[in-house]
């Protein structure tokens, strides 16, 4: 096998005014993409929030997952070991010690099949994305199961319900990854002047669109424009697993008219994220991770990576209220595409 480094086209776009619970600082957005549009469209969204006051971001939550697989010879002694495994929670937390010093088991859920029984193993990561810390964790678990439970058998390691990479309810419901909400009042006049529509094209068009066609599209707890674009852009710039966008992109723009103005809300609860691990050692991505302030090492083990949380899901709001905008006009969201697209190419 033979290695090569890929080139993607790459700009920091911004500043971005960031208030909350985690941020809050003026941030540059970097993204690495071949979508050229994408760099002026994120950047228009940055402005505006920016002007309005600054994009509010909460982080909710936070947790990693993995689901174990294990069966036993009928439902009620699978039933009957998770009553004994659920109660000896304090026994499972120090199995986890012994894999690392970061990862802390914080809840497990159940789920019974016929004989087989799925463990949801959530925990909290440090400043990593948590994948392989989690697995590893699990992998002890599994043992530590196995052996003071012998009715069991294994099943699987991963049983599918973490659920990693794909699409899912659980993850909406129960949270994988960092768990932020976006917020923003933007004043009518700067609706007019900058994205070019009103408030109330706005709460139109995302009810017609984001919440109706995704419906009949069959969407799965989502209700947004594109937020894999944004996340891919972000990802790819900050040394992420890319695979992640598919739990990423799941999530609910909401927005309201309020006394006239624009209540703008992009929800994101699926958020996979780590300031260190796989992909963090190339030199542009430390680089890139230096200018969001996520590589600080006087700060708390996951400070760094919900600091990046919040800089991802504020280039999600950008994109998402500057596309929104656009497709309320017309002919917008192509001709700006064929102006920016052929002037990139030049």
């Amino acid at each position: 096998m033979t290695q090569a480094f890929a080139q993607i086209p790459m700009q920091s776009v911004g500043p971005i005014k960031i208030t909350g619970n985690i941020v809050n600082d003026d941030l540059m957005l970097p993204m690495a993409t071949y979508e050229t549009p994408l760099w002026p469209s994120v950047n228009r969204g940055a402005r505006v929030f920016t002007k309005a006051g600054g994009l509010q971001a909460t982080l909710v939550d936070e947790r990693m997952t993995r689901s174990i697989l294990v069966k036993a010879k009928d439902a009620q002694q699978a039933l009957d070991a998770w009553r004994s495994i659920d109660a000896r929670r304090e026994d499972l937390q120090a199995v986890v010690a012994q894999s690392s010093r970061f990862a802390k088991l914080i809840d497990i859920h159940a789920q019974f099949v016929g004989r087989l029984l799925y463990l949801r193993l959530e925990f909290t990561t440090g400043d990593a994305s948590g994948h392989n810390m989690v697995t590893n964790a699990a992998d002890h678990l599994m043992r530590w199961v196995l052996n003071e439970y012998p009715e069991l058998a294994y099943g699987s390691i991963s049983g599918n319900l973490c659920t990693d990479k794909k699409v899912s309810a659980v993850n909406g419901l129960l949270g994988r990854g960092k768990n932020v909400v976006t917020e923003c009042v933007i004043p009518r006049k700067l609706c007019i002047r900058f994205l070019k529509t009103t408030p109330e094209k706005m709460v139109e068009l995302n009810v017609q669109k984001n919440l109706v066609g995704t419906n009949l599209a069959g969407g799965l707890r989502s209700a947004n424009a594109h937020y894999a674009n944004m996340l891919l852009g972000f990802f790819l710039a900050t040394g992420q697993d890319a695979a992640n966008i598919i739990e990423g992109s799941q999530g609910i723009v909401y927005c309201e008219v309020q006394d006239g103005d624009l209540y703008f809300s992009v929800n994101i609860p699926n958020l996979i994220v780590g300031s260190v691990g796989n992909g963090k050692g190339l030199d542009f991505v430390q680089e890139n991770l230096a200018l969001l302030g996520c590589t600080q090492s006087d700060v708390e083990p996951g400070e760094n990576a919900r600091r990046l949380a919040i800089a991802a899901a504020a280039c999600v709001a950008c994109g998402e209220l500057s596309l929104l905008a656009a497709q309320t006009n017309p002919g917008e969201l192509m001709e700006s595409h064929i102006r920016i697209e052929r002037e990139h190419s030049l």
